[in-house]
């Protein structure tokens, strides 16, 4: 499966290093495009093993605010 995720709060470089970090380590995604500069972040993954909410919350985690 397909999901855009609109991030606020991503600034630079690490920003964009730490969400797609924080993406990559959940189960089940299998592909993380960050947009630095529309804040959108295109994530492929696989519903079986990860959820919207799960993804918000590894965002919100390193301090971002996930909306969408």
């Amino acid at each position: 499966m397909q999901l855009t995720l609109e991030v606020n709060g991503m600034t630079c470089e690490h920003c964009e290093k730490a969400v797609k970090g924080a993406l990559e380590t959940l189960e089940g995604v299998h592909g993380v495009e960050v947009h630095l500069k529309s804040g959108k972040v295109d994530v492929s993954y696989d519903d079986a093993f990860v959820s919207k909410d799960l993804m918000k919350e590894a965002i919100e985690a390193q301090g971002y605010d996930a909306v969408g």
